[in-house]
């Protein structure tokens, strides 16, 4: 199994890599800053690029079987990084016959299954008053995917924490879900999605 991923070089990234690594896959990653990649193995090569050079994302792309991004806004700024760079992925896996893509998205990014609590309701009007540019550029990122004649998964996600994996998850819709998530469960959670089609062209939200 031949696995690129993009924001390999971000917490969750790091966490996603070694357990593929584990798994056996062959892995190739794209980052602005090789150095940040820390995981060192002999099935791993780093790509030096942003998402938006389109010749090293073809470059990791290229002979995959399948696409991983856990990309994410760094700012607030209007600069919609996330949505353009989605948009040259999802060209360069057409142009090398790639059709399977899983990216990660924040809970606040709805879906038409979501049964939001008010609570949820809360933290949405809050994400989309002070973090407005996120959700939108996450917003746009997911609709490219949903609306593309690739093999999509895209895994909506609470507040991300450092504590260890517990194997376990709660898997639905945002109104199911519970607040937090460990990195590592969902880097676990998202590999699975790899060879297993149950969530193939969804949107679930999952949680600890």
């Amino acid at each position: 199994m031949k696995l690129a991923i993009f924001g390999g070089s971000g917490k969750t990234g790091q966490h996603l890599i070694q357990q593929a690594l584990e798994a056996g896959a062959d892995v190739t990653v794209l980052a602005r800053t090789p150095s940040k990649v820390t995981v060192e193995h002999p099935r791993l090569r780093v790509v030096q690029g942003t998402v938006l050079d389109a010749e090293p994302v073809e470059e990791v792309i290229r002979g995959a079987d399948a696409v991983i991004s856990v990309l994410g806004p760094s700012s607030n700024k209007p600069e919609f990084t996330i949505s353009r760079g989605m948009d040259g992925i999802l060209k360069a896996m057409k142009k090398h016959g790639v059709r399977h893509i899983i990216i990660s998205a924040g809970a606040g990014v709805r879906d038409p299954q979501d049964r939001p609590k008010l609570v949820d309701r809360f933290f949405g009007l809050l994400l989309n008053v002070f973090s407005k540019n996120v959700v939108a550029d996450m917003k746009q990122a997911v609709s490219l995917i949903q609306a593309s004649d690739r093999d999509w998964t895209v895994v909506r996600v609470p507040m991300l924490t450092d504590d260890p994996r517990r194997g376990s998850l709660k898997i639905g819709y945002v109104g199911d879900i519970s607040p937090r998530l460990s990195r590592a469960d969902m880097a676990a959670f998202i590999l699975d999605q790899v060879n297993n089609p149950a969530y193939l062209r969804k949107s679930p939200a999952i949680s600890n």
